[in-house]
């Protein structure tokens, strides 16, 4: 390998590295947003003191995750300068002029109510507490949504001309909805919402299974299930869209996801076949093996029995993508996305049967177990997704239009390394502090003895008690 083609992996395993950590903590923080409206939402509209706990104890996990979303996300927009300082210089005015939207629609907006959020409690009206936490949660879709518009024009580029080594922009409608930010970006959203559903079912379960406050986490419990029936099966149709979208703007992309390489069999025939398992062949034109369903490609990627789809090798070998690890991820994605439906619908199903009340759900401890162990796998969705979504794009850094190794920054091999390294400290700091935090406020519990904050002071909440338990506590500060 010569320096320049060293140079330019550690480059993209850099920026690998960085954008799969930040990566993890912006959908929480999106997602979470919207349910903490929610719980707020409930507690202003009922005076249920249990909404007003429940919102205060994920408002701490919200912070934490937040405070490490912008950490790493400063460290993600230097490292575009560092990293990439070519594409920074050509994709400049389309790519800034996006960021600069994300800074005025987003940060500078959220930072103008999160504040109010967090330290506002008793110092303003709950109306008004309530309305700065819906705004930090739209200003939160808000950046997922210009991020994605950027992300999607390189993935799409349209309404450009690249001229004098420099992305022209000659229609703004076009770039900003390129063709794949119209199913991207719902898909990435959804994402978040499935995502923080389930960290919320999962820290939930969590405390029933350990019989700690079963009827304060019971309910917000059984309404993520809920919405998971819905939002889970809508996250899986929204990826098929996607995935037609793929397959008819970046074949490449699409063929190796499926590793596919010949779009037509031996006899002249359309080969439609969907691989289980694969791997490539030394030669990179074929498979060494794979298990393979015949149709299912061509039903899933052109909703017919015999429908062409092209084949890697009908793509110039310069401009094929790696196979194994969009393949590999694409699969690891699906199978989480189809095992959260799975456990939304087991949720689903005890919810008819009404056993997810306060005084039956700790009786179904493997579906608890099953819901605490599974917040893990939106994480692993989003991760193998996104690492499918960026791997399958080489070796385009603008898909069809520049390379990635036109874009990355001639530094040298050492620096590269210095870079890395850096990077690499820096993220795993991050992470390990925390996970550290949110489990140390998990373990701790939700505040259930401090004054409930009402409009501009600190008054005591009131719960109406039944005459058999003990009095003087509210039902959901005793032991189950």
């Amino acid at each position: 390998m010569s320096d320049n083609s060293l140079s330019v992996f550690l480059s993209r395993l850099d920026f690998a590295w960085i954008t799969s950590f930040h990566i993890l903590y912006p959908p929480l923080t999106i997602g979470l947003a919207v349910i903490l409206f929610f719980f707020e939402w409930r507690w202003v509209a009922t005076n249920d003191e249990r909404w007003y706990r429940l919102a205060r104890f994920f408002e701490k996990l919200f912070i934490v995750n937040f405070g490490a979303g912008v950490a790493t996300g400063i460290t993600m927009e230097m490292a575009f300068g560092i990293l990439y300082g070519p594409f920074s210089q050509a994709a400049g005015p389309f790519f800034g002029q996006v960021l600069g939207y994300e800074t005025i629609t987003a940060f500078m907006y959220e930072a103008g109510f999160i504040g109010l959020m967090i330290f506002g409690w008793g110092k303003i009206s709950k109306k008004m507490h309530l309305f700065a936490t819906f705004n930090v949660a739209l200003s939160s879709s808000f950046s997922a949504m210009w991020i994605l518009v950027a992300n999607s024009w390189m993935q799409t580029p349209a309404g450009i001309v690249f001229k004098h080594g420099v992305f022209q922009v000659t229609d703004w409608v076009a770039a900003l909805f390129n063709p794949d930010v119209m199913y991207g970006f719902p898909h990435m959203l959804v994402a978040t919402f499935e995502l923080a559903l389930f960290f919320v079912a999962g820290v939930c379960a969590w405390f029933v299974l350990k019989r700690r406050n079963v009827t304060l986490f019971a309910r917000p419990l059984r309404f993520a299930l809920l919405a998971l029936v819905v939002v889970a099966p809508l996250q899986v149709y929204l990826g098929d869209g996607l995935g037609a979208t793929i397959a008819h703007d970046q074949p490449a992309a699409l063929a190796a996801m499926e590793g596919h390489y010949n779009t037509y069999n031996k006899d002249g025939s359309v080969n439609t076949g969907w691989h289980i398992l694969a791997w490539p062949n030394a030669k990179g034109d074929g498979n060494a093996f794979a298990i393979t369903i015949p149709h299912v490609l061509s039903l899933l990627e052109t909703h017919s029995w015999n429908g062409k789809v092209e084949g890697l090798n009908s793509i110039k070998p310069q401009d094929r993508p790696p196979v194994v690890v969009p393949f590999y991820s694409f699969r690891i994605m699906v199978a989480a996305g189809m095992a959260m439906m799975l456990v939304a619908f087991w949720g689903g199903w005890l919810a008819l049967r009404r056993r997810l009340s306060a005084d039956t759900i700790a009786a179904n401890p493997w579906f608890l177990r099953a819901v605490t162990a599974s917040a893990f796998l939106p994480y692993l969705a989003v991760w193998t997704g996104w690492w499918t979504r960026e791997v399958a794009r080489q070796p385009w850094i603008v898909y069809g239009m520049m390379r990635t190794s036109a874009g990355v920054s001639h530094m040298s091999v050492p620096l590269e390394i210095f870079w890395l390294v850096g990077y690499m400290a820096f993220e795993l700091t991050v992470f390990g502090g925390t996970w550290y935090f949110l489990a140390k406020i998990i373990r701790k519990g939700p505040d259930l003895v401090s004054p409930v904050a009402q409009d501009g002071h600190q008054a005591l909440g009131h719960i109406e008690e039944p005459a058999h338990h003990e009095p003087g506590k509210p039902e959901y500060l005793r032991p189950a």
